[in-house]
């Protein structure tokens, strides 16, 4: 087990954590288990800063204030966890507790201190919320971005350390790229994952914005916006080519769906469309072009 621990959360998180980050987190707030634990106490809630980690941005308004009605009612019952820092503490779970504590107008809310480095904290916030499923896909890429550029991981550790695979991180990534405007409809669960990587496959801001804006309006399936994607990227005068083959239609769509991009098979090649170094090295790991020795 441990060596299966190790493999999801990386060297120092699982000897803490084991594999749920989630369940022992609550064990802890819940008095199970003084991992880490320096000791119990109230804190000012003008003390706590937010979790600087924390890759959570949208928190639902209806379920605070209820959580706050019964805040203001019954009190807190469960612990937020914090560590210590300068002029005060940082939050390292129970952000709703706490946002919904200042609404319901406390002024102390209970706490658990934790002894953890910035490294851990950024991981922790992480796997918790992933671990929940807390995070939509624009927010999971943010927080997979920020773990590699203030830790220094490539995709093949970060992967390692949460869980997921290599492929799930660089699509996952990807999804940075789209414009601003779509990020907004993924992050409001109007355009899906799916959706999203099948409009990447567009170079057009403009037409990205388009087509996602029919389909919001029609509730196109994934499927259907793969279709679309396709029809636009045709060029305008297809009258004269020669009918395709059906069975090279139906290989290059298996394709297309093993390398998650774009495939051409033409006459005696095949051409697979890759974005950047990093989706090309996926493409490679995938069909076992990359040297195991490296």
């Amino acid at each position: 087990m441990a060596k299966k621990s190790e493999a999801r959360l990386g060297k120092g998180l699982a000897a803490i954590f084991g594999e749920d980050v989630s369940e022992v987190l609550e064990d802890i707030q819940q008095g199970k288990s003084d991992t880490h634990v320096s000791g119990r106490f109230e804190v000012s809630l003008d003390q706590v800063r937010p979790n600087p980690y924390q890759p959570r941005k949208n928190f639902d308004d209806d379920r605070l204030k209820e959580l706050a009605q019964s805040i203001q009612q019954h009190g807190v019952f469960t612990p937020i966890l914090v560590k210590k820092s300068v002029g005060g503490y940082e939050l390292i779970a129970g952000e709703r507790r706490l946002r919904a504590s200042k609404l319901a107008g406390l002024e102390k809310i209970p706490a658990i201190l934790m002894e953890f480095d910035d490294q851990q904290m950024m991981e922790i916030a992480l796997l918790e919320n992933i671990q929940r499923e807390d995070l939509n896909a624009i927010e999971e890429a943010q927080a997979y971005e920020k773990m590699i550029k203030k830790l220094g991981y490539t995709q093949e550790e970060l992967a390692s350390r949460i869980g997921k695979s290599r492929e799930h991180v660089a699509n996952t990534l990807r999804l940075l790229k789209l414009p601003a405007a779509l990020q907004e409809y993924v992050m409001n669960h109007q355009l899906s994952m799916g959706h999203a990587r099948a409009l990447l496959a567009l170079n057009d801001p403009q037409q990205m914005e388009l087509l996602a804006k029919k389909v919001i309006k029609e509730q196109l399936s994934v499927r259907a916006v793969e279709k679309l994607v396709k029809e636009t990227q045709k060029p305008k005068e297809r009258k004269k080519e020669k009918p395709r083959d059906i069975h090279m239609e139906a290989v290059c769509h298996r394709l297309e769906n093993r390398f998650q991009t774009t495939v051409k098979i033409e006459k005696n090649h095949i051409t697979i469309h890759y974005e950047d170094v990093d989706d090309l090295n996926r493409i490679l790991e995938m069909i076992g072009g990359l040297d195991e020795s490296e």
